[in-house]
């Protein structure tokens, strides 16, 4: 039976897992989230980062897998190149090509060097280097993480006094710590984001959609809807396909499903803004197939894991196809999704997939701020477990303060990253607390004349003595 690794373990990897049961495909889904919905119905589950390549790679030879896939997952789809390139299983191209198409800023630098139609864009890693180059864009901006799907971190900038704000807000989402700036391209009409799909680098199907935005929605860059067919005029389309497929070429990809974003701008012109080889959120691999009888999501089972592929032709839309997202601003639970008697049998599915908001006091996240600067992303790690410290301590004193009691204090590890100011001042802070403490040795509290009550050695997983 062969084996298939599906990165990442929300809603969107379950048409991959049922697809791949229908093969007879054994199923192992992986991410560092067990509780993710889709490893309640593969075969088995990983418990591994999915940015991490070299224990991913380490996962799969040890599970002796067939195929990799990053389907719908954004943070694997690096790392599944990786995986099929150091194992020699079918890859959706080159390492190099996924990691240009993966980075936005690498993405626009190979468009401008190759002759495509690109907004004015640069990628950066510093702040200062980037208000600097104030002048070399046309306002408003966009500014969003490299390394991000989706309208995490996404901000238009209107003006520049508003930009070093927008950037620090995009590094929080970025996992490599780098940002973009471009131009924001007036769309006309609505832009497009839908899947399309290449066989050995020949683009066989390609579809242009309307993405639909709420522009009254806590943030307006989260898609509300999508339909087909797109507003896009034909011309447009057609150029934009012939530009897909030279981008393929040059990248020599292969065997793919692609996300694929572009836009009919009010400047004439027609653009790629980001190409992605993986199945889009939101469904809409599954969308594609209800609107034209395409199966990219079982086509791209069968490639990962060395299946032949059936051939895939150019299909119409079947009428006009929609897909409406719903979100909410306040938190809560859904407890049921209502249609009108009057488009009900115009629905083929209803999808209530999330019971609980992803917005609320318990989505809520603590930020530690040294002036406008995020401790956690440019705080040394002693700024940053001094920050978590104080935290603590401050616990301590609400709790005593409500309940007229001290709760027993733990801390792993708790000296090492600290220098002797701040050691002294938390030894001296928790004095008066009971306090559970880890660590590799005791001459750092015994210097510091800390009384301790109890010592425990652990070695190799067992209690060897206590003192």
């Amino acid at each position: 039976m062969k084996k298939l690794m599906i990165l990442g373990g929300s809603r969107y990897a379950l048409p991959v897992i049922k697809a791949a049961k229908q093969l007879g495909i054994y199923t192992i889904t992986a991410d560092y989230l067990p509780d993710n919905i889709a490893h309640k119905f593969s075969d088995e589950y990983v418990n591994v980062s999915i940015i991490d390549k070299a224990k991913t790679l380490e996962a799969a030879k040890e599970h002796n897998i067939d195929g990799i896939m990053s389907f719908a997952c954004d943070p694997g789809v690096i790392t599944a190149a990786y995986v099929a390139e150091q194992m020699g299983l079918p890859n959706v191209g080159p390492y190099e090509s996924v990691c240009i198409l993966q980075n936005k800023g690498k993405f626009r630098e190979f468009l401008t060097k190759n002759g495509f139609k690109v907004p004015t864009a640069k990628g950066y890693k510093n702040v200062d280097d980037a208000l600097k180059d104030i002048e070399m864009f046309h306002w408003p901006v966009i500014v969003k993480p490299t390394d991000s799907a989706g309208s995490k971190g996404v901000t238009r900038v209107d003006a520049p006094k508003d930009l070093e704000r927008s950037i620090h807000y995009a590094l929080s989402y970025s996992h490599s710590d780098e940002f973009i700036i471009e131009d924001f391209i007036t769309q006309n009409g609505y832009s497009s984001d839908t899947d399309s799909f290449s066989i050995d680098g020949e683009l066989r199907f390609v579809s242009f959609n309307c993405q639909r935005f709420d522009c009254e929605a806590k943030n307006p860059y989260t898609p509300a809807a999508y339909s087909w067919p797109s507003s896009m005029t034909a011309e447009h389309q057609e150029e934009l396909k012939n530009e897909i497929q030279r981008l393929l070429k040059l990248l020599k990809m292969q065997t793919a499903v692609y996300n694929i974003e572009t836009r009919e701008g009010t400047d004439g012109k027609a653009y790629i803004m980001e190409l992605s080889p993986r199945g889009g959120g939101n469904r809409l691999s599954e969308c594609l197939r209800y609107a034209t009888g395409v199966d990219m999501i079982t086509s791209m089972v069968k490639y990962s894991v060395g299946l032949p592929v059936d051939e895939i032709i150019q299909q119409p839309y079947d009428g006009c196809w929609a897909e409406i997202i719903l979100h909410s601003d306040e938190p809560g639970v859904f407890k049921e999704l209502w249609i009108s008697d009057e488009i009900v049998s115009n629905v083929v599915e209803r999808d209530l997939r999330m019971k609980s908001t992803s917005v609320g006091p318990h989505r809520d996240d603590l930020c530690f701020l040294s002036g406008d600067l995020d401790i956690r992303k440019f705080g040394s790690q002693g700024q940053q477990r001094t920050a978590a410290l104080s935290l603590k301590l401050a616990e301590i004193e609400l709790v005593k303060r409500i309940i007229g009691d001290t709760p027993i204090l733990l801390l792993d590890d708790v000296l090492s990253e600290l220098d002797k100011n701040r050691q002294n001042y938390l030894l001296d802070s928790i004095h008066d607390i009971q306090t559970v403490i880890t660590c590799t040795g005791l001459d750092e509290f015994v210097n510091h004349r800390f009384s301790i009550n109890k010592i425990f050695h652990v070695k190799s997983g067992h209690v060897a003595k206590e003192n």
